[in-house]
């Protein structure tokens, strides 16, 4: 079965930072894009970061400077770190393929493959 599964959510607190995982199951990874977004209940979906099959990233500006997108091809898994979180952050964290969600993410929302997402809740 093609899949791509995250862990590595959970509550952190500001300042804090924490690394997701996106494990690919059925298929090779590193052939394809990665790339992660994030929504939140009530607002639109926002590209967050992303990593092609070169090993080029790129990042939304919500989280430039702050965030590290990886690939372990042995594992077949993408990681994002991310760091010196806020409150702004707290949202449902999903991995897709093989669409970068920032640079054409009307592709990754039709004919991606998306994970079942992670909540990431950043409070005191």
């Amino acid at each position: 079965q093609v899949q791509l599964v995250e862990s590595g959510g959970g509550l952190v607190q500001p300042g804090g930072s924490l690394r997701l995982s996106c494990i690919a199951s059925g298929f090779l990874q590193d052939y394809y894009m990665v790339g992660w977004f994030r929504q939140v209940p009530g607002k639109e979906r926002e590209g967050v970061a992303c990593i092609s099959t070169s090993g080029r990233t790129s990042y939304g500006d919500s989280v430039k400077g702050r965030a590290t997108i990886s690939r372990d091809a042995a594992k077949d898994t993408v990681y994002l770190q991310l760091d010196n979180l806020t409150p702004d952050d707290t949202a449902v964290y999903t991995c897709a393929a093989p669409y970068c969600p920032l640079m054409d993410p009307a592709s990754a929302s039709l004919y991606g493959l998306w994970g079942q997402g992670a909540q990431v809740t950043v409070s005191s």
